[in-house]
């Protein structure tokens, strides 16, 4: 079963029951995905059997009549709307359906008094865990795993579960009875030079949900660190994530060590870069033992389970024969790909009249730097959509607010976003820093964009990179220097560059939430600030176009048209599509002195830290539109290493993702 929705508009009780019935019917006949509203699900044994048997009549088509009676039903039992009022009829519950019920739906409210009680009736506390708090996250497990919770939910449930086990600890501690077993340990790390970690913390939450111990080494981990720990922890699976692209190169690094050492941990790879392409091609190759790209978190218990489970060495061979299988098809495809030279390139690069063409002077040239933006001048500026993909809720804001499937359960997420944000705007925890520069500016014949003081003395080089994959006749072949008057031209043009930051207090914030052991308030802060610095990104750039440049000082867009980039002019930044040489970053951190003006600074993967932080650059040009390179040849990469004045050992492993076999 796949591409199947419907839609009810009958009473609560009645839409309740049809999701719930429904979902439960598609998954045994195997639906492929599914989006679920779990504020819609009722537990299925709980159905009303009279309405059970009407929905399923519908449902199943097992009566002609069988949509009148259902509406006849519904009719019959009209419902009011639901008073949002808190229903504590659980709480009469046998001790057991409490704990479980809590852990469900995430209420800790009466999580301690449940547990004392729990702990009064067992042997030893440690079995409250072992059998109470275990056999309801058995149910939060089963119920992620099957499609009928969201990833939000499935955080709340973790901060019940660890606010559970946080009462407990001190009567097993007084009892020495250890440790509670788990079903394995796993060590989650970020690697070296990278410092992003959200995703890394939603998997960990994921699999301590289901009973993994996790070892969390935190950012920035270098490999001998991850292999020691994992030496000393006696851990079961290495869990490897990063969101830059350097960070792929560290991964194939840290595996090629672990065979070298002739270790056998599994290894799971994650993040916002990796692919299973990068994985099969680039790191399977360089280690023995399983390494599984993991593209969400409700894949992770599953592959984790399979790597440990009684048939795991079968699930290794299977899985690294379909690696193989996949690198070679890959590889295959990419072998017909047809490039041009750069020379030709260039030749047929993106040309501009720049006879006729109408260059905007500034209002102001040089550096700029604001100390502490006020965050509520941000609030217009969010873009609210990759806030609800960060929790694996998909869709389009405002939309997403009324979906008929996800609605519900974006609301919820949507009101606790704003109760972490009016404490972050009234409390002013977190502080947001800009810098940025207008400069005089030309391009050279071998795609460099020269900068310029008022005076006319170099200041800097930005090197760009030009499109080489065979294009239809008639097409450019583009590089961001196409949208900057030539040295040749004799006329003079200009170039921008930036970096904001919202970072500043987020870790100490996101801290506090985690030593109270709340994982889904702690997730919430960085992906709050996360969005904060998108916005002031595009609230700077919308003052450069309308005040300090002014080149658009008529602009009138509204959020849903900046988010839509229907303004003039473009700001790329390194690292993206038009420009993935992340080594440009070195360029503007010394071109604006970044991070002595505002604190922000580059790891040695070039990551930026705070990690709410956006760099990049301004084109001002009515010209400039934003693309993707894809893939170089051999000849662009000497070339480029002669312009950066590096080797081509360097050139090759910053580029390394954009070169074409």
């Amino acid at each position: 079963m796949s591409n199947v929705s419907f839609s009810f508009r009958g009473n609560d009780t009645v839409r309740e029951a049809m999701h719930s019935v429904f979902l439960y019917h598609a998954i045994q006949a195997g639906m492929n995905m599914g989006i679920v509203n779990p504020a819609m699900l009722e537990v299925y044994d709980e159905i009303n059997k009279e309405l059970l048997e009407l929905v399923e009549d519908v449902i199943l088509d097992k009566r002609e009549d069988a949509t009148e009676r259902l509406l006849d039903y519904s009719e019959k039992h009209k419902s009011v709307k639901k008073e949002k009022t808190e229903d504590l009829e659980w709480r009469n519950y046998p001790l057991q359906e409490r704990i479980t019920h809590a852990l469900v739906k995430g209420i800790d409210r009466f999580i301690e008094e449940d547990v004392e009680e729990a702990r009064q009736q067992a042997e030893k506390p440690l079995h409250v865990i072992e059998v109470n708090l275990m056999t309801g996250m058995g149910v939060v497990g089963d119920l992620f795993g099957s499609g009928k919770m969201f990833l939000p939910q499935v955080v709340k449930s973790a901060r019940v579960m660890k606010k559970a086990v946080a009462y407990l600890q001190p009567y097993i501690e007084a009892e020495k009875d250890g440790t509670k077993p788990a079903n394995g340990k796993i060590l989650m790390a970020t690697v070296k030079g990278d410092v992003h970690d959200i995703g890394k913390n939603i998997v960990s939450v994921v699999l301590g949900c289901n009973n993994y111990e996790i070892v969390d080494l935190g950012v920035m981990v270098p490999a001998e660190k991850i292999i020691q720990a994992a030496i000393e922890h006696q851990v079961d699976v290495i869990g490897l994530s990063g969101l830059i692209t350097p960070s792929l190169d560290e991964m194939v690094y840290i595996a090629s060590e672990l065979e070298r050492q002739n270790l056998n941990f599994p290894l799971l790879i994650g993040g916002a870069t990796t692919s299973k392409a990068h994985t099969a091609v680039k790191i399977d190759l360089k280690y023995k033992n399983a390494v599984v790209h993991v593209n969400d978190a409700s894949r992770a218990v599953n592959v984790v389970s399979s790597l440990l489970g009684d048939r795991n060495k079968e699930y290794v061979a299977d899985l690294k024969n379909d690696y193989s299988d996949f690198r070679e098809k890959f590889l295959n495809r990419q072998v017909d790909k047809d490039y041009v030279s750069i020379e030709e390139a260039r030749e047929k690069k993106f040309k501009i009249d720049w006879e006729n063409e109408e260059i905007f002077t500034p209002n102001q040239l040089g550096i700029t730097v604001v100390e502490d933006q006020d965050l509520k001048e941000l609030l217009p500026f969010i873009d609210w959509s990759p806030f609800f993909r960060s929790w694996d809720l998909h869709g389009k804001y405002p939309a997403i607010l009324e979906d008929e499937v996800v609605g519900a359960q974006a609301k919820e997420l949507f009101k606790d976003a704003q109760v972490i944000l009016k404490k972050i705007l009234d409390e002013k925890l977190l502080t947001a820093k800009a810098i940025f520069g207008i400069f005089k500016a030309n391009a050279n014949e071998t795609d460099d964009i020269l900068i310029f003081d008022e005076d006319q003395r170099k200041l800097a080089k930005f090197l760009t990179l030009r499109q080489q994959a065979q294009r239809s006749k008639g097409k450019d072949y583009l590089a961001l220097s196409d949208f900057i008057a030539p040295q040749s031209t004799g006329k003079t043009d200009y170039v921008g560059a930036f970096c904001v930051t919202t970072g500043f207090g987020t870790d100490e914030l996101a801290g506090e939430y985690e030593k109270a052991n709340d994982d889904y308030n702690a997730i919430m802060v960085k992906a709050l600030a996360d969005r904060f610095a998108e916005a002031y990104a595009e609230f700077l750039h919308k003052k450069v176009r309308t005040e300090y440049w002014g080149y658009a000082n008529q602009e009138n867009l509204s959020n849903e048209e900046l988010i839509a980039e229907k303004y003039k002019g473009i700001r790329p930044a390194p690292g993206y599509p038009a420009c993935p040489d992340h080594l440009e970053k070195n360029t503007i951190w010394d071109l604006l002195k970044v991070e002595e003006h505002i604190g922000v600074y580059l790891t040695e993967s070039l990551a930026m830290f705070p990690t709410a932080s956006v760099s990049g650059y301004y084109f001002g040009s009515p010209h400039a539109k934003y693309f993707g390179l894809g893939k170089i040849t051999e000849d662009q990469l000497k070339d480029y290493a002669e312009r950066r004045g590096c080797s081509l050992q360097e050139a090759r492993k910053w580029l390394s993702p954009n070169l074409a076999d």
